[in-house]
């Protein structure tokens, strides 16, 4: 398709010429991002929906400025078929369910309210010749048709005054990239009407040199992630699991335990290959080679230049510390690692998601056991406790804050494990650790949120939580997340692997007296697996994605008992 063909329809020469008005065109489903930059558009990639949604649905978002998953409303959206007043009530009665303030219609509502209901012309057209006729002061924002039949993002381009480079808004701070629900705002704010608080989008803006090369190159990497997992992350996985069992099956004693040791220590490294994979950008046979042999390589290496504790508690620190310093450096590389928040889903586009949450935090707080048991033996409990609480509250401001990772969880769960961690490394009672337990992430959260208003980080914790209107607001918050932790669980991906988590949960109960003979002369490895364990509990009620969260936590939580077995 080239945009330079032939007129569908004739945009009126009246929203062309006049002042202040905002052109909203739809294109043909199969422009490109390129052919939007060669017409001169500040081009960029749409995020059509959360998942695959279908196209009314994304035109839906679009006019309400505000979308939650489909999941979540009672009712699937009905077909536009008969009476479109019929089917407008039925769509206003489904939004109604939902867990937010979702209203269909408030672009167009807003306009009339304020009397710019003609301010805003909508059409469909075949080329955008027309728009180097339309007025300095007239906003021009053309979009390809969604089609509803996948989740891949949508060319977007805008042309006005003073608008020049890539596309990006605050919703994704991702260059490139926008969401739907960022249109309505961005036509209110050029319209110079106040956004209404329903809206969760945020105006686009245009940053920076156009380069439509750039976004197609960062779109390929969002839509290959979801795709990449099982190959790269999976199959080198279970490579390293067969090794190791057949190490056990052909030797028992030494060769067993430097197999664990080798096995623990390349899972641990598994999430700095993929940070490294995001920079490089291989192609998936090259990426998953690099996961398969550098891993167990950085493995290798770390044990040949320490031993015990040391060794596991450098892998973690290194890997934490990538990742900490990628989220402060403002760098993409972390959404864009196959671990990541994976962008391609729609709902994170920078910091961390639930998947990194989930790891990092018992990396850090179990990481810090470890590294305690390695090199203070002789450190009283008092200040063994007291690192627990200080690299916890590092991590959670690196990884909560919203100007770096921007997860709300990690202000969670990162207290949670290093405040129990601490209690029981002191030698303090039941009350003292659920009292820690309970106030730490909350001490953590509203200081982190003072950051936020500070800084204007504008993040999610800003959004969902201080931006809420009211109980009625922060009830539909924690419903929304509760229902999505909740239908994560039916998820087929994730339901296949509760037992095997359940059937390990069982056995660790069940050999509870052998884990304490294993860390017993490691009191500090004991404090931080049982922080972690704590830390994991938490983020799977706190996560909207808690069977994941469940999941990827107690993978790492056999990681470093099974470590803490090679060195009983």
């Amino acid at each position: 398709m080239t945009i330079a063909l032939g007129v569908l329809l004739i945009v009126p020469a009246a929203a062309m010429g006049s002042q202040g008005r905002v052109v909203l065109a739809w294109l043909p489903s199969d422009t490109t991002v390129a052919e939007l930059a060669e017409a001169g558009f500040s081009p960029g990639a749409m995020s059509a929906g959360l998942g695959k949604v279908p196209a009314e649905q994304t035109r839906l978002d679009i006019g309400q400025g505000n979308r939650v998953f489909d999941s979540l409303y009672d009712r699937p959206l009905p077909e536009l078929e008969g009476s479109r007043r019929r089917w407008w009530r039925a769509v206003v009665e489904r939004a109604e369910s939902a867990p937010a303030e979702i209203v269909p219609g408030l672009l167009r509502s807003t306009l009339e309210w304020a009397g710019a209901g003609n301010r805003l012309v909508e059409t469909s057209t075949r080329t955008l010749l027309w728009a180097r006729k339309v007025g300095s002061q007239t906003l021009v924002i053309a979009i390809a048709r969604p089609t509803g039949s996948t989740d891949a993002p949508l060319p977007i381009g805008m042309r006005g005054a003073g608008v020049h480079g890539n596309l990006t808004s605050d919703s994704t701070r991702t260059d490139g990239y926008v969401l739907s629900t960022d249109v309505a705002p961005t036509i209110l704010e050029h319209l110079g009407i106040e956004v209404p608080s329903q809206m969760s989008g945020r105006p686009i803006r245009a940053e920076g040199p156009v380069d439509a090369s750039a976004i197609e190159s960062r779109v390929e990497r969002m839509e290959a992630i979801s795709g990449r997992r099982g190959p790269v992350i999976g199959l080198p996985v279970a490579v390293w699991l067969l090794a190791v069992l057949l190490v056990a099956a052909a030797a028992r004693g030494g060769p067993t335990r430097v197999a664990v040791r080798t096995l623990a220590l390349s899972l641990v490294y598994l999430p700095l290959l993929l940070l490294l994979g995001a920079a490089l950008e291989p192609g998936q046979t090259a990426e998953a080679f690099l996961v398969a042999l550098g891993a167990p390589l950085l493995a290798a290496v770390t044990l040949a230049l320490s031993g015990g504790y040391r060794a596991i508690a450098t892998a973690s620190a290194l890997t934490v510390a990538a990742y900490g310093v990628d989220v402060i450096a403002g760098s993409p590389l972390s959404s864009l690692s196959l671990l990541g928040p994976n962008p391609g889903l729609g709902v994170r586009f920078y910091g961390i998601g639930n998947e990194l949450e989930a790891l990092l935090a018992v990396l850090t707080v179990a990481g810090t056991g470890a590294a305690l048991a390695a090199v203070a033996r002789d450190w009283s409990r008092r200040e063994a406790a007291g690192v627990f609480v200080g690299v916890g509250l590092l991590a959670a401001g690196i990884f909560g804050a919203g100007r770096f990772g921007a997860d709300v969880g990690a202000a969670i769960v990162f207290p949670v494990g290093a405040a129990v961690a601490a209690v029981i490394m002191a030698g303090r009672g039941r009350r003292p650790l659920l009292l820690a337990a309970v106030v730490a992430p909350l001490l953590v959260l509203a200081l982190l949120a003072v950051v936020d208003l500070l800084s204007g980080a504008d993040a999610h914790l800003t959004r969902s939580v201080l931006d809420a209107g009211g109980l009625g607001d922060l009830a539909d918050v924690a419903q929304r997340r509760l229902q999505l932790s909740a239908h994560s669980f039916v998820r087929p991906i994730l339901l296949a692997f509760l037992p095997l988590v359940l059937g390990v949960a069982v056995c660790a109960y069940l050999r509870r007296d052998r884990l304490r003979v294993w860390l017993e002369g490691a009191p500090a490895m004991r404090a931080g697996l049982t922080g972690a364990l704590a830390a994991t509990v938490i983020g799977t009620l706190a996560n909207d994605s808690g069977a994941l969260v469940l999941e990827i936590g107690a993978a790492y939580l056999l990681v470093f008992t099974g470590f803490a077995w090679a060195e009983a």
